[in-house]
C-alpha cells in the first residue's frame, strides 16, 4: 500500500509497500490491510502506527484528522503530526510540543475573545450615542 501523511503546511511522510497500518478513530482502533475495503474514517488525536518491511514498524503521532482508503492508497490530513522512533520517546515529544501548542491556542481563543467583545461594546455606544 501507499500511505501519505499530510499537514495543512505541507506533507509529513510518504511510503510505499506499507505491509499495514493502526489508526486511533473515534469510534476506536482500525486496522488498515491491503485487501480492506475501501473507507473513510475520522481520527482521534493518537498514535499512528505503520509497519514497511525497510522500516519495520513505525510510530506517529497525530493530532485529529481524517483517514481515507481508496485502492491501495492511504491518505490521512491531519492539523499536526509526530515522528519518533520509540512510543517513549514519542510521548515526551507529545507532551513537549502538542501541550505547549494546546495552551498557545486557549490563550489565543481568549485575546480573540477580549477582542470581540471589545468591538462589540464600542458599536453599542455608537449606536446608542
Amino acid at each position: 500500500m501507499k500511505l501519505k501523511i499530510l499537514l495543512p503546511y505541507g506533507v509529513f511522510a510518504e511510503r510505499s509497500g506499507v505491509l499495514r497500518m493502526v489508526a486511533e478513530t473515534t469510534s476506536g482502533a482500525v486496522g488498515i490491510w491491503p485487501r480492506r475495503l475501501d473507507c473513510v474514517a475520522v481520527l482521534a488525536p493518537g498514535i499512528f502506527t505503520y509497519e514497511t518491511e525497510a522500516e519495520g514498524e513505525v510510530f506517529v503521532a497525530v493530532d485529529e484528522g481524517v483517514l481515507v482508503k481508496a485502492g491501495s492508497e492511504v491518505r490521512l490530513s491531519v492539523r499536526q503530526a509526530l515522528g519518533g522512533a520509540e512510543l517513549t520517546q514519542l510521548r515526551r515529544r507529545v507532551e513537549q510540543e502538542f501541550l505547549s501548542r494546546d495552551e498557545q491556542e486557549q490563550n489565543l481563543r481568549s485575546v480573540m475573545s477580549k477582542l470581540e467583545s471589545g468591538i462589540l461594546r464600542r458599536l453599542v455606544r455608537v449606536k446608542h450615542g
